[in-house]
This record gives C-alpha cells, sequence and structure tokens, in this order.
C-alpha cells in the first residue's frame, strides 16, 4: 500500500523514481543492495515482514526482512551518500502507555515482530548517520489488504460485526503518509526519529463504524468487544498512540486528524471493496 501510493506521489512530483520490488531486487542481498543504491539521492525502504502473528513462529525470517535488510540498504545509502528513510512501527513499544509515546521513548517490544523492527531501527542508526526512521501504525490503503476494506466487506456480508473496543490508536491513510515522508525528505529534516501518524486517537470499533458508515451501512451493527475474546498469536498494544514533536521540532506538519483524513479517504479505499451506497 504505501509503495505503491509513495511512488505514485512522487511521479506525479515529476520526480525520477525507482520502484524495485522483490522481483527486482533481493534486499537482503548485499552485492545487489549496492549496485542498486548506487546512484539515487534517497532510499525508502517500504518492504518489510509485516505478517505479525506468523512472525511469532518465523522471527528468523521475519528478521532477515525486518533487521538485516535495513542495516544492508543503510550501509549502501552510507556508500552512496544517498539518505535512508526506513519505515517502522508503533509495535516497538509495548503498549502500556497512557499518554502518546515521544519519539525517544524507551523500546520495549512484546512480539518477534516488534522485537525485529526495533531491530531495524539500531541497524539503521549504526551504519549511517544521514537517516530518518519514521514510525507509523494502523496503515491503511487502496492498494492492499487492510482494516477498512475487510470491515467493508464483511459489513455487506453479515448482520453484525464484532470489534475490540480495548485498543486504541491512529488510523493513517498511506498516501497522507507517503506526502509526509516527501515533506520530510524535502524539508531536510535532521536525522533522527519521526512519527508518521494521524493525529487524534480512536478505538479499532470507533474505526470500524466510521468505515461501516463511509460503506452506507449502519454503524450500530459493529458490537463492542474486547482483546480477550480474540487472542492471537502474538500481543496487540493496548494502546499505540505516538506524539508528533519531532516533526514540529523539524518545521513538518504532523497528518491532521484521523476522522478527517479517513472522511477524505474513504471513497479511493473502499472503491474496490464492494461498496454499496445507503
Amino acid at each position: 500500500m504505501l509503495g505503491t501510493d509513495l511512488v505514485a506521489r512522487l511521479r506525479g512530483d515529476g520526480r525520477d523514481v525507482v520502484a524495485a520490488g522483490h522481483a527486482e531486487l533481493d534486499i537482503t542481498d548485499p552485492v545487489a543492495v549496492a549496485a542498486r543504491v548506487r546512484d539515487v539521492d534517497v532510499v525508502v525502504n517500504c518492504a518489510a515482514w509485516t505478517a505479525v502473528d506468523d512472525a511469532e513462529t518465523h522471527e528468523g525470517a521475519a528478521f532477515r526482512l525486518n533487521a538485516t535488510a535495513p542495516q544492508l540498504l543503510a550501509r549502501a545509502a552510507h556508500a552512496a551518500g544517498a539518505r535512508l528513510v526506513q519505515v517502522s512501527t508503533d509495535y516497538v513499544f509495548d503498549g502500556a502507555a497512557t499518554a502518546p509515546y515521544a519519539e525517544d521513548a524507551p523500546l520495549a517490544p512484546v512480539s518477534a515482530y516488534g522485537r525485529t523492527k526495533a531491530a531495524g531501527e539500531w541497524a539503521v542508526r549504526a551504519e549511517t548517520d544521514d537517516y530518518l526512521v519514521v514510525r507509523t501504525a494502523w496503515l491503511y490503503g487502496a492498494h492492499g489488504a487492510c482494516f477498512p476494506r475487510t470491515m467493508a466487506r464483511l459489513a455487506a456480508e453479515r448482520p453484525q460485526l464484532q470489534v475490540v473496543a480495548d485498543q486504541v490508536g491512529q488510523p493513517t491513510w498511506t498516501a497522507d503518509l507517503a506526502d509526509l515522508l516527501v515533506r520530510l525528505v524535502d524539508a531536510g529534516a535532521p536525522s533522527g526519529t519521526y512519527h508518521g501518524t494521524a493525529s487524534g486517537q480512536v478505538s479499532w470499533h470507533g474505526f470500524a463504524r466510521a468505515v461501516v458508515a463511509a460503506a452506507g451501512k449502519d454503524p450500530a451493527m459493529v458490537a463492542e468487544t474486547t482483546s480477550a475474546a480474540f487472542v492471537r498469536p502474538a500481543p496487540r498494544p493496548a494502546y499505540s498512540v505516538l506524539g508528533h514533536d519531532a516533526l514540529v521540532a523539524a518545521g513538518v506538519a504532523p497528518i491532521g486528524d484521523w476522522a478527517a483524513r479517513w472522511a477524505a479517504a474513504a471513497d479511493d479505499v473502499l472503491a474496490l471493496a464492494g461498496r454499496t451506497r445507503g
């Protein structure tokens, strides 16, 4: 989702972009990475192992994509004099906070996915001094499987949905994150860690109600449940709200409120999700 929106954003500006998928570049191959990065100005790593539950039983494979690959990209970018943008996650935190996580809050991942992404952050910082680590969370977009598209599909198939109300975060449109990444680079933001999430906060239940309403259904069909009722192999952070002080300090405006951004995104995101208008 993010890679597609980022490429579209850059090409819309008339910029020269090389979009390398897995078929074109194995980012765990140091020789291939060095060759591809040699002649670019900025490297943005949108690749990751994002199957959170599968990472619990395949942590080594997740580590190769989420930690080893960023290390190789950072090393190659440093050698080429290029800036590296590494996309990270709220899962590097434990989810036990009650106020937005600051960019310099201690990392305390509680899942294999979180551990491997935290290792990727450390690897980037160790290999280059020209980097932007941008943590994001609760991503949705038009170009892949995501929570809103799933909710819209289920709302068309079922009379009632049950969605957890005890996990809180910041639904973030990939088009908005892509725009933020470009703005950070264009602003020459200092090397460091930033949070690329929408502003405000909401539970998954609250977000589901907004999605169902946008899909032309009655949001009352979305019932509350708890995380305990949906036990998964990997623990989910109960609190995934990230602060944006570093963006403000760099003179880069954070993404707007999640509800307003969802209203702007809904038509695009749900266009292929079988939506019916009420």
